[in-house]
């Protein structure tokens, strides 16, 4: 009996299984196909595809219940182990179409993190917070949110794993932070070094300008005074960042750095125009003098010793900017340059003879290569240079001395002297002999002179030469008419005041009146020799006398003035003259 039921059954049970297996398949693709045609999934991915979908696991899982639940009422009847076996199948085949669509939305979730993590970030740095601090809250914040995110994109279907995206959105964050901590960093250290830039550049060249012994001195302290300055703000601004001491010590190091670069290529862009700066100082000190006013070559200046003088002032400017000095220890850069150029006597040059010439050599004692700017053997050169260009000036200046002494001198040339004395010889012999000559000269002199001065000829040739010909061509005649008419008038007033016409009426006797001095010869209002006569002409009171009767209208109106040849009779008291009043008023306008 049990053989005959064991054979009976071995063939049902494998039908059973056989068919439940078949038919599971077909719900299986059958709820499959369902899945994939679902308006609800399909809106679910469409979604995803443009953003990040609120409530995202919970839809997608319902979905899936949905499915799997239907396979369950209809697979219900058949084997369980096959039944459960295709619904895992089926799970698994769902899942891994709704995958894509939850990795979506795991990378709509990082890039939202990413951008609140910038967000946040941005705005806690413009509100004054710290790198660092605001740097680990917007971290912590962004994370979060994260976490978040992945909890309701994640179906309870799945087991997936989302550490791996978070690690992703945890390094985006630091590379992000990174980046904002570099540019930060590189923003700083830029503004520093355009501040010590700014603050050491300008410095240092007018130093170089007016350079002296103590220039380098003077660069030494105005950089530590503004690397003291700068660097600690720098220092204390790197403290937001929470660095260690190590590399925050290193960019300040570099910073110090840089400081020393400015300077030194400064200097170096100074000693490039060395041959320009020396001309300067020499001319500066050459041509003023120690109150800095332009000199005037007058002839008394020692122009060998003040031209020593500027050389001297070139030399040390230019051992001044031959090398960089960053110690306070002394060099013989100046002396030598001094000794070897400057001096230049016969012992010097016995002695750079004997020995080996300081100069040929391209670096300095005491002085380390980085360091030196112009070598010796260029010193050399460049000073041969600055005596070629400078000598003109000197030149200049002693035949300025020279013209300004013959300019000067009151009596022409030994040489001019001999030459006219031969030359002139007849002429001089005619003028001993003919003393008449001489007179006739003289009154030349004083008529031109006169002439000169009346016709104002130094302002008419301001115009030009050639204006001025012309104008004084035209007043010379009548200047000429005019100097004749005023000397007839003095004469024919001369004779009227040595000749009186009586009048018949006499007058009372009166009190004595002071006898006025004749004016002189008035030739122009200008003329020097009438204003020496009136000085010189000595005053004397009149004696008293009694007023004659008044004289004809002809000799009141006339001027009386008397001429050069009767000043002494017009120095004597005279007798009563006629018509004092009107006399003093003819005389009166005749000065006019």
């Amino acid at each position: 009996m049990l053989r005959v039921g064991v054979a009976l059954l071995t063939p049902n049970f494998v039908d059973t299984v056989m068919v439940a297996t078949v038919r599971c398949d077909e719900i299986a693709n059958e709820k499959f196909g369902c899945i994939t045609s679902d308006t609800e999934w399909l809106d679910v991915e469409s979604a995803v595809q443009s953003g990040p979908v609120p409530g995202f696991g919970k839809k997608l899982g319902n979905i899936v219940d949905v499915h799997l639940q239907e396979y369950d009422k209809e697979a219900v009847y058949f084997d369980e182990a096959v039944r459960k076996g295709k619904r895992q199948h089926l799970e698994s085949r769902i899942l891994n179409l709704v995958q894509p669509a939850f990795q979506k939305m795991l990378t709509h979730l990082r890039v939202k993190a990413l951008e609140k993590f910038k967000t946040g970030l941005n705005s806690s740095l413009e509100s004054g917070k710290g790198f660092a601090v605001s740097a680990r809250d917007n971290t912590e914040c962004s994370l979060k949110e994260f976490e978040q995110g992945c909890a309701d994109a994640i179906i309870k279907q799945a087991n997936w794993d989302c550490s791996k995206m978070l690690e992703k959105v945890r390094r985006d964050i630091e590379d992000h932070a990174l980046s904002i901590r570099e540019s930060k960093l590189s923003e700083m250290t830029r503004h520093a070094k355009d501040k010590l830039r700014k603050a050491l550049a300008e410095p240092v060249e007018s130093l170089f300008d007016a350079a002296d012994q103590t220039t380098w001195q003077s660069i030494r302290n105005i950089y530590k005074r503004e690397t003291d300055a700068i660097l600690p703000e720098f220092l204390n601004n790197l403290c937001q960042f929470e660095m260690e001491y190590a590399p925050a010590e290193e960019m300040v190091s570099k910073l110090k750095d840089y400081a020393r670069s400015v300077v030194e290529s400064k200097a170096k862009e100074e000693s490039s125009k060395v041959l320009i700066h020396m001309k300067e100082r020499f001319t500066t000190v050459f041509s003023h003098d120690k109150d800095s006013i332009p000199r005037v070559w007058t002839g008394k200046e020692d122009v060998r010793a003040i031209a020593k003088e500027a050389r001297s002032a070139a030399l040390k400017l230019l051992s001044v900017m031959a090398a960089i000095r960053w110690d306070d220890e002394p060099d013989r850069i100046e002396s030598i340059l001094t000794s070897t150029l400057l001096e230049g006597s016969v012992v010097s040059k016995i002695a750079s003879a004997a020995s080996a010439d300081p100069l040929a050599s391209t670096t300095w004692e005491e002085i380390a290569p980085k360091h030196t700017m112009i070598t010796p053997s260029q010193c050399k050169s460049l000073w041969k240079q600055f005596k070629a260009e400078t000598e003109f000036t000197i030149t200049q200046a002693v035949s300025t001395q020279q013209a300004h002494r013959r300019g000067n001198s009151k009596l022409p040339p030994p040489w001019a002297i001999v030459a006219i004395a031969i030359l002139g010889f007849n002429e001089i012999m005619v003028l001993i002999r003919n003393p008449i000559y001489l007179f006739l000269l003289f009154v030349g002199y004083l008529m031109v002179k006169a002439l000169a001065m009346q016709l104002d000829v130094s302002r008419e040739f301001q115009n030009g030469v050639v204006p001025g010909i012309i104008s004084v061509s035209v007043k010379l005649l009548p200047a000429i008419q005019n100097l004749v008419n005023k000397v007839a008038a003095e004469q024919q007033a001369e004779h009227q005041q040595q000749h009186p016409h009586p009048h018949p009426h006499t007058q009372a006797p009166g009190p004595p009146q002071p006898q006025m001095q004749p004016p002189p010869l008035l030739l122009s209002p200008r003329s020097p020799m009438s204003e020496l006569r009136r000085l010189h002409m000595p005053r004397s009171p009149r004696s008293p006398r009694k007023v004659a009767s008044p004289a004809p209208s002809s000799s009141s109106s006339s001027s009386a003035v008397s001429s050069p040849r009767h000043v002494g009779e017009d120095q004597k008291p005279r007798p009563g003259a006629v018509g004092a009043p009107e006399n003093e008023a003819t005389v009166a306008d005749s000065i006019v």
